[in-house]
């Protein structure tokens, strides 16, 4: 019996991946740039997405800076950005917020200025002490957050009444000298002393990908970033394409053991592959044994291991590997990562 996956089969197998989408949703760390560099290869591509008259826009969690900083840096890059192609976990958190508590309402900012700024924008009154009488708490990364600002969080929030929202729950960054700690971590601590979990208005939610995709018109957008657990899975909420790029956090062995909410529909080494034809996947099976073919690569799978025929590494083993073992494990809500061997093709 014979299957192919859906996303595979879309266009022409001559065509270009980027020929599929009418924008690009891109996530920033780990993609565009690692702290202030870029990462190679990503401005040119994003510019050449944007010549072709594609829409790009980025939708980043990190709520430190605003969007016209960030902007600002990726045009510094020689990407092409204006501060209304950046939509920001700062910018959701703030409009969360809006919908739920009564104009002038006093919020405790646990974050950056530019957090600050945002709740301020929507009409709001930032405020950074529990004696100023919050309804709200907002939490955002900023990297010069200290123990008596978490602090003040967890008191106030010994009220629970007091609503608490988190622009995102990342638990790490990557940085140009390495994967460093992230907003999720910080957040894990205030929820540690006060008992509570708060509501996420960043990514993996699918509002901030819609307001991305509204502000441009795109019909077909995508989704480009290096998590599973915050840009793939949010993809997945949105209904949208996820393409997963090996340049930040998540590595292909995440991705094969990735639980079926955060599996991406491509997943690419880095963003000048955006104009290479996309592979398709044949997948066939002969009861609990699976078996994809990626070009020349060939994967085998029963239910515990993967056996890939391919190039050790290359992107098609990786690819056949997936589907193969996604076909054989549809449904599953954790990550399960299979025995795998590699075979050399000779």
């Amino acid at each position: 019996m014979t299957a192919t996956d859906p996303a595979r089969e879309e266009g022409s197998e001559d065509a270009t991946l980027i020929e599929r989408f009418d924008a690009l949703l891109c996530d920033l760390d780990g993609v565009v740039y690692a702290g202030p560099h870029a990462i190679d290869g990503a401005p040119e591509s994003l510019k050449r997405v944007k010549d072709s008259g594609r829409a790009v826009m980025y939708v980043t969690n990190n709520a430190s800076r605003s969007p016209e900083a960030v902007a600002e840096h990726i045009s510094s890059l020689g990407a092409p950005a204006r501060t209304q192609d950046v939509v920001s976990s700062a910018q959701a958190a703030a409009a969360l917020l809006a919908e739920r508590l009564p104009r002038s309402a006093k919020v405790l900012i646990t974050g950056a200025q530019a957090l600050a700024d945002e709740i301020r924008a929507v009409g709001l009154t930032p405020v950074t002490s529990q004696d100023e009488q919050p309804e709200a708490v907002v939490q955002g990364f900023d990297p010069h957050i200290g123990w008596e600002h978490l602090a003040e969080a967890a008191f106030t929030l010994a009220d629970d009444a007091v609503l608490w929202c988190a622009t995102n729950t990342d638990r790490t960054i990557p940085k140009e000298r390495g994967i460093a700690p992230g907003n999720g971590t910080l957040v894990a601590a205030v929820a540690a002393a006060s008992g509570r979990e708060p509501v996420v208005a960043g990514k993996p939610e699918a509002p901030i990908f819609r307001e991305a995709a509204e502000r441009v018109g795109a019909r077909n957008p995508a989704v480009v970033g290096d998590r599973l657990d915050t840009d793939i899975l949010g993809a997945n909420n949105a209904g949208m394409p996820g393409i997963e790029v090996f340049t930040g956090v998540d590595s292909p062995r995440s991705v094969l053991a990735a639980c079926t909410s955060q599996r991406p529909t491509y997943f690419l080494g880095n963003l000048r592959e955006l104009f290479e034809p996309y592979p398709r996947v044949d997948v066939t099976h002969d009861g609990d044994r699976f078996r994809a073919r990626c070009r020349e690569a060939v994967a085998e799978t029963d239910s515990t291991a993967v056996t890939v025929t391919a190039p050790r590494d290359s992107l098609d083993g990786w690819r056949a590997a997936c589907a193969a073992w996604w076909a054989a494990h549809p449904d599953v809500d954790v990550a399960h990562e299979p025995s795998l061997t590699w075979q050399d093709p000779a």
